[in-house]
């Protein structure tokens, strides 16, 4: 059995009024609304990532001479 930790904490008005907007909706109470919302977000930050500052772009390719003139990459583009 999961047990819940009773919690306060502080919103702006705007957020939630919409969130209280999407339990409405979706007929969830606010506080099922914050879990998603913790869980969505957990998920995008999983234990051991690797921080940004660790990660660098790779190496280009030498891709060779332009096939166009730098001055008709705009022209091109359109």
């Amino acid at each position: 059995m999961a047990f819940m930790v009773e919690t306060q904490v502080q919103i702006p008005d705007r957020l939630y009024e919409e969130a209280q907007r999407v339990a409405a909706e979706n007929e969830m109470s606010f506080a099922e609304v914050v879990r998603r919302g913790l869980e969505e977000l957990i998920l995008h930050h999983p234990p051991n990532r690797k921080n940004s500052h660790d990660w660098s772009p790779p190496m280009p390719y030498d891709m060779g001479e332009p096939l166009v003139e730098e001055s008709k990459w705009t022209e091109i583009c359109h």
